[in-house]
């Protein structure tokens, strides 16, 4: 298992620097999967004084995707790429967020070929899946 609960050296791993940042730690790292947290602060900038919102949830989504292909980069001695999001489908949001939850996100790699991944997302706050969907991202050539 892979760990990395220093937040600067997590920033290390994705191209977004602050106030843009939407994970914490890499909690764990295999080739084909990846885990996240984030917890919500009244200084993030998807935090509206009520909830964490809907955009939040996708960046996070996207940026665990970043941190599992930065995280091969680093392992390759290479920086962390810039990626786009491809498109994003069948994305389910059962609830937002509150102050001080802390977000859990998995990434299973489907599949990965020339820069594309496939890849399914779950979101949970203490094991209850508050999200979930597939996105596809690409890296900027």
């Amino acid at each position: 298992m892979i760990m990395i609960a220093d937040k600067e050296k997590v920033r290390d791993l994705i191209p977004q620097k602050f106030p843009f940042v939407m994970v914490d730690n890499l909690l764990n790292y295999s080739e084909e999967f990846v885990l996240s947290n984030l917890t919500v602060t009244k200084d993030n900038i998807f935090y509206d004084n009520s909830n964490f919102n809907e955009s939040g949830i996708i960046e996070n989504m996207a940026q665990t995707v970043a941190l599992h292909t930065g995280y091969q980069f680093f392992l390759k001695k290479m920086p962390a790429p810039t990626g786009y999001i491809g498109s994003i489908k069948n994305v389910v949001i059962n609830r937002l967020p509150e102050l001080k939850e802390t977000l859990e996100t998995s990434v299973k790699i489907i599949q990965e070929f020339m820069g594309v991944t496939l890849v399914e997302i779950e979101v949970k706050i203490n094991n209850e899946l508050i999200a979930h969907g597939q996105m596809k991202t690409v890296l900027a050539s």
